[in-house]
């Protein structure tokens, strides 16, 4: 099956040739996926990749990853993966090593220089060192960092916390502190927590042997008597609103008003008289705001 990875040169024959140049170095030889691996053993992996390079059709002339993969279940967890390429053939190759936590694998920084900061990568993340690196120094993570992220045991919870303090400029580590104080819950849900008692719920109990049998219901429906006084009281004047009360003390206020002479209305207001007589309504229903007078 086709993928999209750029396309090379047809590997048929390489395992052979490899295994005629390294002889003893290769443990186990695979091809699948359209990829050659060889395990070599662990000591001679720098010889194994010298001649990889060097050797006449094969030429991996470049290193292009050293990749780290941890299986605690082994006896030697981790591998040790170093990606080849071969640019005159169109080639590339997988060399495999093993290891554990405390042997050191030879470093290849003498074959390829750009080894050095691959090789600290592993180091850093899974602790494989490597031996004959001049600087084997963490490189991804932080200063005083402990432990190598990429173990399958690394820890991603615990009570220390890790934070960088502005006050010290490093990385440091300190015991976790909760913002408040621990609160128990009981996560039940109000249908399976508290008991809430309500009105008609002893019907629904069990009675004990001899308890009295409630009285039954009767087939009519009780009467309600009214109280004594209850009901209309005769004689008694409508109840009016406020505003009902007001509207109608201001239309009398309104036609007395109007029905004044002008000698009158000048005298409650200081004017002055004139011989303009004012129109009277023809009747004492018609006030000034109904529209018969307007």
């Amino acid at each position: 099956m086709s993928h999209s990875a750029p396309k090379t040169a047809s590997d048929e024959g390489v395992i052979e040739a490899a295994t005629a140049a390294l002889g003893d170095l290769i443990i186990e030889t695979k091809h699948a996926a359209d990829e050659v691996t060889l395990t070599v053993v662990r000591e001679g992996v720098a010889e194994a990749c010298r001649l990889l390079r060097d050797t006449p059709g094969l030429e991996y002339q470049q290193l292009m990853e050293i990749a780290g993969v941890d299986y605690p279940d082994n006896a030697e967890r981790f591998e040790v993966n170093y990606h080849l390429l071969s640019l005159t053939q169109n080639r590339r190759i997988r060399v495999k090593v093993r290891t554990d936590e405390v042997t050191p694998v030879p470093t290849v920084t003498t074959l390829w220089p750009v080894a050095g900061w691959l090789e600290r990568e592993v180091f850093d993340l899974y602790g494989v060192t490597f031996a004959g690196n001049p600087d084997l120094r963490r490189i991804l993570t932080d200063y005083g960092f402990e432990g190598h992220p990429l173990r399958k045991d690394f820890p991603l919870t615990g009570f220390t916390e890790m934070r960088y303090s502005e006050a010290e400029k490093r990385v440091v580590y300190e015991p976790v502190s909760l913002a408040q104080d621990f609160r128990a819950f009981d996560f039940l849900t109000p249908w399976n927590g508290p008991e809430y008692r309500l009105p008609g719920d002893e019907k629904a109990e069990p009675q004990a042997a001899g308890a009295p049998t409630p009285a039954p219901a009767t087939a009519e429906a009780p009467k309600v008597v009214p109280a004594a006084g209850a009901g209309k009281r005769g004689g008694e004047k409508p109840y009016n609103t406020d505003n009902e009360d007001r509207k109608t003390s201001g239309a009398a206020e309104a036609s007395g008003e109007a029905r004044k002479s002008n000698e009158a209305k000048s005298a409650d207001v200081g004017g002055r008289t004139t011989d303009i007589k004012e129109p009277l309504p023809d009747s004492s229903k018609v006030t000034r705001d109904s529209g018969e007078a307007q």
